[in-house]
């Protein structure tokens, strides 16, 4: 007869807040599985409430110190579509960049902080500074480059200050662009030793699929980080202010945060639906590091979302040098944001690391705030982190407890979840 099994991991570690996994076997059966978020709510939208159109994204970028600039970005966004502005082509490629310097902090830490220690089953990722020291070396350089590319554009490595509504307060010079350029086209080789490194692991991660649908911004010209529609991949597009009717956020019990499901019980955001709804637009060195790993929509390994990243980083940054030759192009330095405040409500929209976020907010004539709302791409995800737990714990049940235990983590890590800014 098998012996009971109770794995409660108190909190699961190497992600950002504290989530349970609560789980009991007994007699080779699985009689509870539970994803618990258990961080008290903060709520940003009703801090919202009263505070001028110009104060807000510098408000919302604190729901995250880690997709910070996604926040100030689909804030701004928000109030954009509210007051009916309309920004220049210049602001919308800058921001493109912006995005770019966000996606690659994030994967860059999270691949090499945080899932390189299980693919070699390490404890954390210092003992790596001993035994994979060059390795370790390199994921720190690429990181801080993606943290210089930030820190050009929006003025600070975290919590932006230069995008404003209408544009940027401060714009980078045109040298200072080239010379970005440059290093991110000398940091090619170490991207790729990066790539090879983490392909070598792959392996290791584990054959779980479960078919589930994958949401995300998708473009008929571009791979979707910053403009586009609502898109499923079980059919069907929505414009971004139709969001609500595509999340249709609900309450459990045992969660602080809200979950979220659209024509399944649960869907999932972030890099691997992107590239499920994407892969066609990504560019030749992101699209043939894809195929040479096996990574073809619809893929439906929740662990494959961490090889996607792999692929978003070689993405983003062939796209932010050419975004840079073009920037240089055409630049207007001088260009100024033009506001004019009035009533109204709008919703933005753009894929942060984790996945699509969302901000509406609702004006007066002041411009002050009346009413906001936030969908954060991990509230969304949970109720798939939950259906995958479920479906992979009875597959994995006859397993000895502690591989149990690191195998339902790294599943959560493969999520790369942000509990804390998912409870609203």
């Amino acid at each position: 007869m098998n012996a009971t099994k109770v794995i409660q991991i108190h909190h699961v570690t190497r992600i950002e807040g504290h989530g349970n996994a609560d789980i009991q076997i007994k007699d080779g059966k699985v009689e509870k599985c539970q994803w618990q978020i258990v961080e008290a709510p903060r709520f940003f939208e009703a801090a919202l409430r009263g505070r001028k159109w110009h104060e807000v994204a510098h408000i919302t970028s604190r729901i995250c110190g880690i997709c910070s600039i996604g926040h100030t970005l689909c804030s701004l966004k928000a109030t954009e579509a509210a007051m009916g502005i309309t920004v220049s082509d210049q602001t919308v490629k800058l921001r493109k960049l912006l995005i770019n310097g966000e996606t690659l902090q994030s994967h860059i830490l999270h691949l090499g902080y945080l899932v390189l220690p299980d693919l070699v089953r390490q404890p954390s990722v210092i003992p790596l500074a001993s035994t994979h020291r060059e390795e370790v070396l390199l994921v720190v350089r690429l990181h801080r480059l993606a943290n210089e590319m930030s820190d050009l554009i929006g003025g600070r490595t975290i919590h932006p200050q230069r995008p404003v509504v209408g544009g940027f307060a401060k714009w980078p010079s045109v040298a200072e662009l080239e010379d970005l350029g440059k290093k991110l086209e000398s940091a090619s080789s170490d991207v790729m030793t990066l790539v090879d490194f983490v392909k070598s692991l792959a392996p290791n991660l584990p054959k779980f699929s479960r078919e589930t649908e994958y949401i995300g911004l998708t473009h008929p010209t571009e791979y979707a980080f910053y403009e586009g529609d609502i898109g499923s991949t079980d059919g069907g597009t929505w414009p971004v202010n139709e969001y609500k009717g595509v999340v249709n956020e609900y309450l459990v019990p045992h969660s602080t945060a809200k979950f979220a499901r659209n024509k399944r019980d649960a869907y999932m955001v972030g890099a691997l639906a992107r590239l499920n709804l994407n892969y066609d637009k990504l560019l030749p060195g992101a699209k043939k590091l894809a195929d040479s790993v096996g990574l073809k929509p619809i893929n439906f390994n929740p662990f494959m979302n961490n090889v996607a990243q792999l692929v978003e980083i070689a993405h983003a940054f062939e796209d932010s040098i050419q975004l840079i030759k073009k920037l240089v192009q055409k630049w207007d330095k001088e260009e100024k944001p033009v506001v004019s405040v009035k009533a109204g409500f709008g919703a933005g929209s753009v894929e942060v690391p984790r996945g699509i976020l969302f901000h509406e907010y609702g004006y007066n004539k002041d411009g002050e705030i009346v009413w906001a709302n936030c969908v954060i791409p991990t509230n969304q995800n949970h109720g798939n982190i939950q259906k995958d737990m479920e479906a992979f714990v009875e597959e994995i049940k006859d397993l000895p407890q502690e591989e149990i235990e690191l195998m339902v983590e790294m599943l959560v890590r493969a999520y790369d979840p942000c509990v804390s800014c998912s409870t609203h």
